[in-house]
């Protein structure tokens, strides 16, 4: 990360000129940012990882040399301070959990506003999880009819109290913290933080990445 005073570096990477350009365009409208590379493959997305080290990149989810989800999953392993933010056309709940298991820090639609663009790539880099809201809520729900995995029971979903259990399973229904807040009479904020017990307890960085973990542990909601 860049050290206080100095420019963020950020790199793009998609595989049409038009909406690389344009991106690359609204960052540049904020001097906090300096653009050090651009590429429009998978391949050309690691090796500016690997070689350049950005402090961000915004990466295209389907494009030639692999595709942006696997660009993300290798720059992980072998550039690990490098943050990733997806943009994507695609509203496949299957390419959204993919793109965060390979461990990407951002979800966002082409076509998002510059303004709010320039918002979600602040909250990344300052260390949250940036999911489209839509696509968040859609995700949750699909996940609540996924198959459940045979795992033991010492998984850390077990390690859950029983409220934080009920806030994960409420979340797993698509409800918001406040609908959580109002079906167990509790505050928004002590819902928030239960939901934060659970983030770092399931060592995950959004509520769609727990309800995933639960599933795969075989823990049934209710």
């Amino acid at each position: 990360m860049a050290l206080a005073g100095e420019r963020i570096s950020v790199a793009v990477v998609d595989d049409h000129p038009m909406i690389r350009e344009g991106v690359m365009s609204v960052l540049s409208r904020d001097s906090r940012y300096s653009i050090v590379a651009q590429g429009g493959s998978g391949r050309e997305a690691v090796n500016i990882a690997c070689e350049r080290k950005p402090d961000l990149m915004l990466i295209d989810v389907h494009m030639p040399g692999g595709g942006g989800i696997a660009a993300a999953s290798t720059i992980r392993a072998k550039a690990p301070s490098v943050k990733t933010i997806m943009l994507t056309v695609s509203d496949e709940e299957s390419d959204l959990v993919s793109a965060l298991e390979a461990g990407a820090s951002g979800y966002v639609l082409k076509g998002t506003p510059g303004t709010e663009l320039l918002r979600i790539v602040r909250s990344v880099l300052d260390g949250e999880v940036y999911v489209a809201p839509g696509l968040a809520a859609r995700a949750i729900l699909r996940m609540r009819h996924l198959p459940h995995a045979e795992k033991p029971k010492s998984e850390p979903v077990a390690g859950l109290t029983k409220r934080e259990s009920e806030v994960l399973s409420s979340a797993a229904e698509g409800m918001t913290n406040k609908e959580i807040a109002n079906r167990f009479d509790l505050s928004e904020k002590t819902i928030k933080h239960y939901m934060t017990n659970v983030l770092d307890k399931l060592g995950v960085r959004n509520r769609v990445e727990a309800v995933l973990a639960m599933k795969r542990t075989g823990q049934r909601e209710g």
